[in-house]
């Protein structure tokens, strides 16, 4: 038996029966022991996919273009279906629209619909459209538009070299009402990178890969499967250009990668809406253009306080507010700099958003936790859930708000559609209601009042796919909420609620619906998308349900995380104008990085996890324009080791977004727990804190331009294929190459060095890259390799602190870190870490060229502290002159070592509010 949650009927949607239930019955394992049986369960979820023979397909008569109208800046045609209706998921549509435009001299925008009947397309209210409004003529831009007429198929090439970059000739497009089908062929040996979100390797494989988009709780973020957000944007690489192909639908969809008799090809199969691409040129010699030029559609990313950068620690399994005080106490006393205190939904009263629990979590020493960690210059962050109690009889002001404002997601026949999550049977906002916003800001000003509440500095919105445990049909949740435990009790009795904390601390009903009949084809479409969960309401909100501006979830599903996630930003920026907050999900849909920042959900605490999580980070912050992005370090679910906590704490200080969390039911993984992992994590905080304005000035230029935080290889080395594949290596930055050790429990990393001059980050030795493999052994697990990449200039703080507070008044240092050629550059932006729009910057150039560095730019901030010295790295003998603004430096603030060629100079500038220069003869 399968403790407390009863029993399985088969229904209707018995195809899903073990999988429906995977993600969320295996999450509970948070509070239901035992239950951890169900993770034997068998994945049957496959069985439940449409799998149609390609050559069925490929048979079909597509269309014919009729009426073509060509202009100078697109063309125009009408599709009209070229034979006898293949009819495979419905109704063949007779007649079709085509639109091609070029947008840019980057980007086509193909947009093939249905002129005869008003179909769902993304609001421009979600993801508003890029301008189309000068566009270009076509002989002047970068990527062409060809099409046959008879039957219709069209291809994409670059104009000057005029390779072929996608291409539909030989496959049909298939456009029926609930199924669209549009196929590309690739090149051999295709390096396709996006299509996510996924746990796959970040180049996909191109052999019988089916990559899911519909938003679903992915407990585990199993491998193959459907995860938490959608993003129908790829990058294909190759040696002679990088381009990149964008679907704007929201639809739930399969995207096939398959290989046939040697040839590979790539297949949209859409369960609605209709085929709008966006077809980017790219370059051919920078990977990262097209990533600016995907930006320029989906927006680019939004900026976050320079105190977001720091360490953030989180459980959910804190019992109560002394639990909570005692673990930021521990913190500060094994000098460890935590930045940011969290807390899951521990703190809630019965599982209900909006509240504290009045005898574990008093609101009055909440509040004094809160109080402590600001006045040492700490930061405070809250999870709060979609899902709202369902208590119509009143005294429950989160939801009696929303009744009154009529805000609720509702059934076909007008009632409140009813969930099953955390709290027991809940109802779930609806994020296009005009009333939303009002709502849902009004709540977060209420609750995290400063004066009255809990006065946050971001939020962490969690459970928005959206989830839901309700097992289909989900006749009874209120049945269902008894057998499940829901709102779960408490396991241990509450503290005294005087209890001392920071004591020496030295710092730091009626409503039931039938869900079936008319609609049913909503419910289950003709063609069903691979969905791990099997059904499409599995798990989550009915797809019946239409929105109260008319649209329906079974075409909006995949967007609920992202709304959600600007409505909550909108309520944090109301709480704070003009100050920028820092907001975490789950889920996410395309633009979503433009409003918040992403953690990579559920995972466990094993070696594949630590592995994946890199290619998992490298899709949100390289291809999908979400840039702060981390994984759970050291794992969530399951028991961490110390090896591989230590490990994790290294290559999380590399991540956007560094956060410690882990679940209940597994041993504490707070970073003081070892003293391996004490030592680990405070090697690595030093390295992060140290480069902490590098990685914000690499922030400000992906909000103002895209410009990639983190870098795959071969965004750097294009032209190098053994880079294609690499996902255990990154770029943290454009300069900083991380090769952490990856196999379980070694001490030994190979690492790949491109054919290029490289200088190790802690002792600046130069390290000659021969684009081949390089074994280390003896890494420590309190060791990470991390190199710099020739060609840089990094300004670095001259140590780490406790605190991003701490760090901002600490000088900074320069590291000049030669090319082959001897030329450096680099750049520093600073504000004053916290303005939406702020009143003043500095913007620093740095170059390096002939022994010569010059230092120019703006300083209209005040940074408040000065540059200590300057490092040049790669000095083949020490100089017999060292200039500073051509005054001669002396020897006693000069010091060169001859084993590792580094020149340190003192160079002594008490303020860094002007241009300067070094140089050395």
């Amino acid at each position: 038996m399968y403790p407390k949650h009863g029993q399985r009927r088969l229904l209707k949607y018995s195809s899903q029966l073990a999988v429906s239930s995977f993600q969320t019955l295996s999450k509970m394992t948070k509070f239901r022991p035992g239950a951890q049986c169900l993770l034997a369960l068998v994945f049957v979820a496959s069985s439940f996919a449409t799998d149609v023979n390609p050559s069925v397909l490929d048979a079909c008569p597509g269309y014919k273009a009729t009426n073509v109208k060509s202009g100078r800046n697109g063309i125009s045609a009408d599709l009209v279906l070229a034979g006898k209706a293949c009819n495979v998921f419905g109704n063949d549509i007779a007649r079709l629209s085509l639109s091609v435009t070029y947008e840019t001299a980057d980007r086509i925008h193909v947009k093939i619909s249905d002129p005869s009947a008003s179909r769902y397309e993304v609001p421009e209210s979600v993801l508003p459209r890029p301008d189309d409004q000068h566009p270009v003529a076509a002989q002047s831009a970068n990527i062409q538009f060809n099409f046959t007429a008879s039957p219709f198929g069209f291809s994409v090439y670059r104009t000057k070299t005029r390779e072929v970059l996608f291409s539909t000739a030989g496959h049909p497009i298939i456009f029926e009402p609930q199924y669209l089908r549009l196929k590309t062929q690739l090149g051999k040996d295709a390096n396709i990178y996006g299509l996510g979100e996924h746990s796959n390797p970040f180049r996909l494989p191109t052999d019988n890969t089916t990559l899911t988009l519909w938003s679903r709780d992915a407990y585990g973020i199993p491998s193959g499967t459907n995860l938490y957000g959608n993003h129908p944007i790829y990058f294909e690489h190759r040696v002679t250009g990088t381009h990149g192909v964008f679907l704007l639908n929201s639809n739930g969809m399969d995207i096939k990668l398959t290989t046939d008799a040697g040839v590979q090809s790539l297949e949209y199969n859409v369960i609605g809406g209709v085929l709008d691409f966006y077809f980017l040129a790219g370059s051919e010699t920078d990977p990262t253009a097209v990533a600016r030029q995907y930006a320029e559609i989906v927006g680019t990313p939004a900026e976050v306080p320079y105190w977001s950068f720091g360490l953030h620690q989180c459980r959910f399994g804190y019992q109560n507010f002394v639990n909570v005080a005692n673990v930021i106490t521990r913190y500060a006393a094994a000098e460890i700099p935590l930045e940011t205190m969290w807390t899951d939904i521990d703190y809630m009263d019965r599982r209900r958003v909006f509240t504290v629990d009045p005898n574990y979590f008093p609101m009055a020493r909440m509040r004094e936790i809160v109080a402590y960690l600001h006045s040492h210059n700490q930061r405070f962050v809250l999870m709060t859930d979609p899902a709202v109690a369902y208590l119509p009889d009143g005294g429950y002001a989160p939801y009696d708000n929303g009744k009154t404002l009529d805000v609720w997601l509702k059934a076909p026949n007008g009632s409140e559609s009813l969930g099953l999550v955390w709290p027991g049977v809940t109802v779930f906002p609806d994020w296009f209601h005009p009333n939303i916003q009002q709502y849902w800001s009004n709540e977060f000003e209420s609750f995290y009042n400063p004066n009255t509440g809990l006065d946050i500095d971001g939020a962490w919105i969690d459970m928005n796919e959206p989830s839901n445990f309700c097992n289909l049909p989900c006749d009874d949740p209120f049945e269902q909420a008894v057998q499940m435990a829901l709102p779960p009790p408490r396991a241990n009795p509450p503290p005294d609620p005087n209890t001392p904390i920071f004591v020496n601390s030295s710092m730091i009903s009626s409503a039931l619906t039938k869900r079936d009949g008319d609609d049913s084809n909503l419910l289950n479409p003709p063609y069903a998308i691979n969905n791990a969960a099997g059904a499409l309401s599995s798990k989550t909100a009915f797809t019946n349900i239409k929105h109260a501006n008319g649209l329906l979830e079974y075409d909006t599903h995949n967007l609920y995380g992202t709304m959600m996630s600007v409505a909550t930003r909108n309520a944090m920026l109301a709480r704070r104008p003009g100050k920028r907050t820092l907001v975490i999900t789950r889920s996410t849909f395309a633009g979503a990085g433009a409003h918040v920042g992403k953690w990579l959900g559920d995972n466990f605490s094993d070696w594949d996890h630590y592995r994946n999580s890199i290619a998992g980070m490298l899709g949100f912050t390289s291809i999908y324009q979400v840039p702060m992005v981390g994984s759970d370090i050291c794992g969530y679910a399951g028991n961490t080791t110390e090896n591989l906590c230590a490990r994790w704490a290294m290559l999380g200080a590399f991540y956007p977004f560094m956060r410690n969390h882990n679940a209940d039911t597994a041993n504490s993984q707070e970073f003081y727990i070892w003293p391996s992992v004490t030592q680990a994590a405070k090697n690595a905080l030093d390295m992060r804190y140290r480069l902490l304005d590098y990685l914000y000035t690499t922030f400000h230029r992906a909000h103002t331009d895209g410009t990639p935080v983190l870098n795959p290889l071969f965004f750097k080395y294009p032209k190098d294929p053994n880079t294609f594949p690499i996902d255990l290596q990154f770029f943290f930055g454009d300069s900083i190459l991380i090769s952490p050790v990856t196999d379980d429990d070694t001490t030994s990393v190979q690492f790949y060095l491109p054919d290029d001059i490289f200088y190790d980050f802690l002792t600046l030795s130069p390290v000659r890259g021969q684009a081949g493999f390089i074994n280390l052994t003896n890494v420590e697990f309190t060791q990470i390799p991390v190199h710099i990449k020739g060609g840089v200039v990094l300004p670095l703080r001259e140590n780490s602190t406790m605190t991003t507070t701490q760090l901002r008044q600490t000088d900074f240092e320069l590291v000049v870190a030669p090319d082959l050629d001897g030329n450096a550059s680099g750049e520093l932006y600073v504000d004053d870490g916290e303005s939406i729009i702020p009143p003043s910057s500095t913007s620093v150039s740095f170059n390096f060229k002939n022994g010569k560095l010059a230092v120019t730019g703006q300083f209209g901030f005040d940074v408040g502290v000065g540059v200590k010295r300057v490092r040049f790295l790669g000095v083949d003998k020490m100089p017999t002159k060292v200039v500073v603004d051509g005054k001669e430096v002396s020897k006693g603030d000069i010091s060169y070592d001859g084993e590792t060629k580094v020149l340190d100079v003192v160079v002594g500038i008490e303020k860094f509010d002007k241009a300067f220069s070094v140089e050395y003869h």
